[in-house]
Formats: structure tokens, C-alpha cells, sequence
């Protein structure tokens, strides 16, 4: 370290998470793959597939028991994790995530849980970046840089995209495009493509050729796909949020496992496509065996019937992201990426059939849509139409559909975006003020924290002291402002020295007058839960200098103008820095 350039260094870790997140990325695709192999295969009579109903039961348990008894410690909602831990907590984020979030994503995917292995394994890569780079001790700035390494190397490890994993790292984690960054993501993300290319081989990877050619005449259906992607995008989102929220209210964990588990095994065993990631019912729509979706259900009866098919898919659209809630508000370790491409895919499939089986003047592609609809969704959803846009181009290998990959999913980011400002990675960061953003300033005051610009060395009088004794302090005193405090600590008032300068030295009135006398109200309080948005709010419509800093009601210092952009321009400097 000594002998190379911090940029060297930069380089060489990078390459190193890269290999490190691609290892965990193959471990995590390859565990959950071979449980799940072994549950299906088990199958033989068809009294057998009730399973589906007690089995994410039973994975779900088994992550909650590991959590609760080896790690002790909630891993944290995957991406919206890694944000908080980038916005407030410095790039902290603790050693156990660089594996926990693997067996407990392993355990609840495999056994049938119905979400995704991406998020947990971002958490994972960005961990893994996060400690790689405390080891080295480096500044706050590198630290976030080898977060963004980790994230896009394990985005490109399980979906073998390393350039959607670059995309993704600047896309969704909010990492700004510069030539120190950009080169260090991109070694990154193809040393995690190639090390799961080397670990997991093409059978594991999700992967698909296209075979029917972008046809011009069709973009009007495509841009009609992009506004019902938006539309579902939002139904998602708030549903998604919805379950969860009600099931976090459950206080005792095993109940939510029970609660929420029972729910979706009843789901799975009614609509077997929800098992698990749901990857395997993607690859039938693209193929032309979407009569595979009903295999194994209650409906088999019903196999060759075109509407009910179609029917059966509708349903899938709305009741996957219900399965998804429930598997993660029960407790599960998942993320909802693999959820929303899941439902992409139904709605491009349901779109595209509905078109054909309704008129017979001309025929679009089935699989064409399905593809497409995924990027919608994802892109809805995440909002995060690039790295859609470039994970199905990827997915398919090559860009014969970059045109509609390009409509919809502009179309469905900018419908989901009028309803839903924030994605569902962000909403409640963005509510607390704990979200960073693209936004130099913004994200520069996200970094700030109150506790750090509070000054306390203002003498605090009391309400009954005399302006003889007031004297005396100011000639102690190195500030110009003096709280006024009663016994119990609380906030009554200000004494300002411009306030006592014309009677300071008349000692005719020093036993007259009292602190009591002569205080004034603050122009405005600080609370010390706001966020610096909100102490900057203050202080624009106070048009204060200095404004006190209370915590029910109780003193605690000062913050001045001076001190906090003062901090500011150092926190803009280092945030700047190329």
C-alpha cells in the first residue's frame, strides 16, 4: 500500500470483490438450486405436491430460527439496507451480512419462499466491499465506491449482465458516473461474471435466444405494454408495502411465520408457479409451453383451454406480489427483483396472447412481449429503466429488441414515477430524510448529521440572575448568546449580548434587573430528530445565525450557519473529489 497509488489500490480491490461477490453469488444460485432440486424430484405421486403448501412454511421457519439464534440481528431489507448504510451510516455495514443474508436467502428460496436471490446477494457483494475496505482503512469516499463494486459484481454474477451490474450500482444505488468509478465498477462486475461463468456453468444462469425480430409495426402495443407495466408497477409497490406493514406490526416472530406462512402456502398450493423464484414459468412463456404453468395445480383439468390460461395468468400477475410480501413479512430472506420480472413477464404474456387470441389479421410475438414486459416491470418497479433495459438485453444476448426494451420501459418508469415518486427501494428512506441521492446538495446534507454541527459552549444562566451577574459572565464568556435554562434543564429564552450592550455598564440597574426581564424568545427551535433538510429549513425561514437545539424542551447547545457549511464544504469537497 505503501508503494502504490490509492487509485492502484482502488483497481486491485475491485477486482478482488468482483471474485469474492461472484463466489457468493454462485454459492447462494447453487445452494438454493440444489434444495430445490431435491424437494421437486422427491415428488413422485401426486398426494405429494400438498408439500407446496407446508414447505415455504418450513424454509421460512428455518431462516427466522437461524437469524434469531446464530446471527441474533435482523439482516435488513436487502437494498434499502445497503442505501441506509451508504446515506447514514458511512458505509458501515457489519461482517455477518457478507454471509448471513446467503443461508438465510438459500433457506427460504429454496424450500419454495416466493422472492428473489438478487437482493440478498447485492446485500452480500456490498458487505463484502464495505469490511474489504475497512480492512484497508480507507476514506469514506472509497468506502462507498467498494459498496457500489460488490453490488454490481453480485448483479452481474446471477444474472451473468455485467453491464446491467455497472448500471445498476449508478442506477440504484445512487453512485455518481466518473472515470475514478466507473473503471473500478467496471473490472468488478466482469470478474463476478466470469467467476459464476467458471462456479456455475450456463445450466444455473437464466439465459434465452431470440428468435422472432423486432417488428416496427407492433410499437404501438409495446407502448401500450409500457403503460400497463406502469400501472402494475404501482399496484406492486403499495401492495408489497401494505402486507408488509401489517405483518411487521406482529411483534413475536414466530407468530409472523406462522401468520404469514400459512397464507402462502395456501397461495403456492393453488398457483404452484409461485414456488420459489418463479424463473422455470418464465422460461415455459418463452418457449411456447405456457400450458407447463398448469401442471401440478388443482386446475390441470383445464390444460388446453386457451381462456382459461389466460385467466390463469391474469391471476398470477396480482397474487405473485401478494406471495412475495407474505414470504418477506413472515420473516423470509428474499428480494422482490426476481418477483418483478416474474410479473413482467405474466402481464408481456397475457398482453401478447389476449392480442392474438382476439383478432386474427396479424400476430405478434408472445415471447418478444414476455421479454419486453419483464423490463417493464423491473423498471416500474425499481425505477430503474437502464438497468432493465440492458438486464434483458444481456439476458437474451444481443440487442435486436433495444427499441421496445426502450419504449416500455421508459414508458412504465415514467407512469409508475407520476404515482410513486420513489421507488419501493427508497419511499421510506426518502420519508425519514435518509435517502442519498444524484443531488450533490441534497445528498452532501443526507451525509451531515445534527449531532455533529451542535456547539455547546454557550454559559447557560438562569431566569433569576441578576444583569450584575449577567455581567460577569459575558466577561467569561467567548459567545455572544446566553441560553436561558430553569433547574430541570428546560429551554425559557435567549439573552443576546446586543439585547444588554446599552445597559451592560450602567451599574445603577444591575440588582433592578434580571435575566427574566430581559429575555427573548428564539427566532426558531431545532428538534434533535430533524434531518439537516429540515435544520436547513429553519434556518432559511428564520433568517437566524444561530438557533438553539432542544430535545423535549430540554437545552442541549447551538448550531450556528458558520459551523454547519463549514462542514458542509468539506463533506462537498470529499463527496466531489475525483
Amino acid at each position: 500500500m505503501r508503494k502504490m497509488s490509492i487509485r492502484t489500490l482502488i483497481l486491485i480491490l475491485s477486482i478482488i470483490i468482483g471474485l469474492v461477490a461472484g463466489i457468493a453469488a454462485s454459492v447462494l444460485k447453487i445452494f438454493a438450486h440444489k434444495i430445490r432440486v431435491l424437494i421437486i424430484e422427491s415428488f413422485t405421486n401426486p398426494s405429494d405436491y400438498l408439500l407446496y403448501f407446508g414447505l415455504p412454511i418450513m424454509g421460512v421457519l428455518l431462516a427466522v430460527v437461524f437469524m434469531n439464534t446464530a446471527i441474533r440481528e435482523k439482516v435488513g431489507a436487502g437494498v434499502s439496507s445497503v442505501l441506509f448504510s451508504i446515506s447514514k451510516k458511512k458505509g458501515v455495514i457489519k461482517p455477518h451480512k457478507m454471509y448471513s443474508a446467503v443461508i438465510g436467502s438459500a433457506l427460504t428460496v429454496g424450500f419454495g419462499g416466493s422472492v428473489g436471490l438478487e437482493a440478498p446477494v447485492v446485500s452480500t457483494g456490498a458487505a463484502i466491499g464495505s469490511n474489504i475496505a475497512r480492512v484497508f482503512r480507507l476514506s469514506h469516499r472509497y468506502v462507498i465506491l467498494l459498496i457500489g463494486c460488490g453490488a454490481s459484481g453480485a448483479i452481474a454474477a446471477i444474472f451473468n449482465a455485467p453491464i446491467a451490474g455497472v448500471i445498476f450500482a449508478l442506477e440504484v444505488l445512487m453512485l455518481d458516473l466518473t472515470t475514478a468509478s466507473l473503471v473500478p465498477l467496471l473490472l468488478a462486475s466482469v470478474t463476478g461474471t466470469i467467476t459464476a461463468k467458471l462456479l456455475m456453468g450456463e445450466s444455473i444462469l437464466f439465459s434465452f435466444e431470440i428468435t422472432d425480430k423486432f417488428q416496427v409495426g407492433d410499437t404501438p402495443f409495446y407502448l401500450l405494454l409500457g403503460l400497463a407495466c406502469g400501472l402494475i408497477s404501482v399496484y406492486f409497490s403499495r401492495m408489497e408495502m401494505f402486507i408488509e406493514g401489517k405483518l411487521g406490526r406482529l411483534k413475536n416472530s414466530y407468530v409472523k411465520v406462522v401468520l404469514g406462512g400459512l397464507l402462502l402456502g395456501a397461495l403456492i398450493y393453488l398457483f404452484p408457479p409461485l414456488f420459489g423464484e418463479g424463473y422455470a414459468s418464465i422460461k415455459s412463456l418463452l418457449y411456447g409451453q405456457s400450458n407447463e404453468l398448469l401442471d401440478n395445480s388443482r386446475f390441470v383439468l383445464w390444460e388446453g383451454s386457451t381462456g382459461f390460461l389466460l385467466l390463469f395468468v391474469f391471476t398470477l400477475i396480482f397474487v405473485k406480489v401478494i406471495a412475495a410480501a407474505l414470504t418477506i413479512g413472515s420473516g423470509g430472506i428474499g428480494g422482490i427483483f426476481a418477483p418483478s420480472l416474474f410479473v413482467g413477464a405474466m402481464t408481456g404474456f397475457f398482453f401478447s396472447k389476449s392480442v392474438n387470441t382476439l383478432q386474427s389479421f396479424f400476430h405478434i410475438s408472445e415471447s418478444n412481449f414476455t421479454l419486453v414486459g419483464m423490463a417493464g416491470l423491473a423498471a416500474g418497479v425499481l425505477h430503474a429503466p437502464l438497468t432493465a433495459m440492458f438486464l434483458i438485453a444481456e439476458l437474451t444476448s444481443g440487442y435486436q429488441l433495444i427499441v421496445p426494451l426502450m419504449i416500455t420501459a421508459s414508458i412504465a418508469y415514467m407512469t409508475s414515477k407520476s404515482f410513486d415518486t420513489h421507488s419501493i427501494y427508497t419511499k421510506k428512506l426518502a420519508k425519514k430524510g435518509q435517502l442519498l441521492t444524484h443531488h450533490k446538495d441534497k445528498a452532501v446534507l443526507t451525509l451531515m448529521s445534527l449531532k455533529d454541527v451542535i456547539e455547546k459552549d454557550f454559559l447557560r444562566v438562569r431566569p433569576n440572575l441578576t444583569l450584575g451577574e449577567l455581567v460577569k459572565m459575558v466577561a467569561r464568556s467567548k459567545r455572544n448568546i446566553f441560553p436561558v435554562v430553569n433547574k430541570e434543564g428546560q429551554l425559557l429564552g435567549i439573552v443576546l449580548l446586543d439585547d444588554i450592550r446599552e445597559i451592560m455598564f450602567n451599574a445603577d440597574l444591575y440588582d433592578e434587573i434580571t435575566v427574566e426581564q430581559i429575555m427573548n424568545a428564539p427566532a426558531g427551535l431545532l428538534q434533535d430528530t430533524y434531518n439537516m433538510e429540515q435544520v436547513m429549513a429553519v434556518f432559511t425561514e428564520t433568517g437566524a445565525w444561530n438557533l438553539p437545539v432542544v430535545s423535549k424542551g430540554k437545552y442541549l447547545g447551538f448550531v450556528s450557519k458558520s459551523k454547519m457549511f463549514s462542514n458542509y464544504r468539506k463533506l462537498l469537497i470529499q463527496f466531489s473529489d475525483d
